[in-house]
């Protein structure tokens, strides 16, 4: 059975992952604002990738018979100077969760609570490569960063995704 405690951090995470989101969301209709037609099919992707994070731990406290309480997501920002911004935001914004899974991790384990234990590794695996791609798609915009040509190709290359 889960406990109390682990059922309000669990439906914190799932506002957290809904705020997410709405962050990308945010992200893709400023990057298709600026003519970014791939960067914007990039963070739609992640936008519906959250969704997915927060409905997989919804499904989770279902299964244990625990409540799903959804909170009001609050608001995001809805422009950034460049596409390099974006993703240098979205780097820190992945480290900043994968901090936040590890603080469930921290918890299922003093709690000795196995399954959550075991159903939080896949976000640990998750955020890996979150904080991976976030990382390479950063330093590729840095490299050309002013560079008109390379930051369409790269733009371009984010659209194949």
């Amino acid at each position: 059975m889960i406990s109390k405690n682990m059922q309000e951090a669990l439906n914190a995470q799932i506002n957290a992952e809904l705020w997410s989101a709405y962050l990308y969301l945010s992200m893709s209709m400023d990057a298709d604002d600026k003519g970014l037609k791939g960067s914007a099919h990039w963070f739609a992707h992640q936008f519906k990738e959250e969704q997915e994070h927060a409905r997989k731990l919804a499904g989770y406290l279902q299964s244990q018979n625990a409540k799903v309480v959804l909170a009001p997501i609050a608001t995001v920002q809805t422009e950034w100077p460049s596409v390099t911004a974006m993703f240098e935001d979205t780097l820190a914004h992945e480290q900043k969760v994968t901090a936040m899974i590890h603080e469930l991790c921290k918890l299922a384990a003093a709690e000795q609570d196995f399954a959550t234990a075991n159903m939080l590794q896949w976000f640990v695996n998750e955020q890996v490569e979150e904080e991976d791609a976030a990382r390479e798609i950063v330093d590729a915009f840095r490299m050309v960063e002013g560079e008109k040509v390379g930051v369409y190709m790269l733009d371009q290359k984010l659209g194949a995704r």
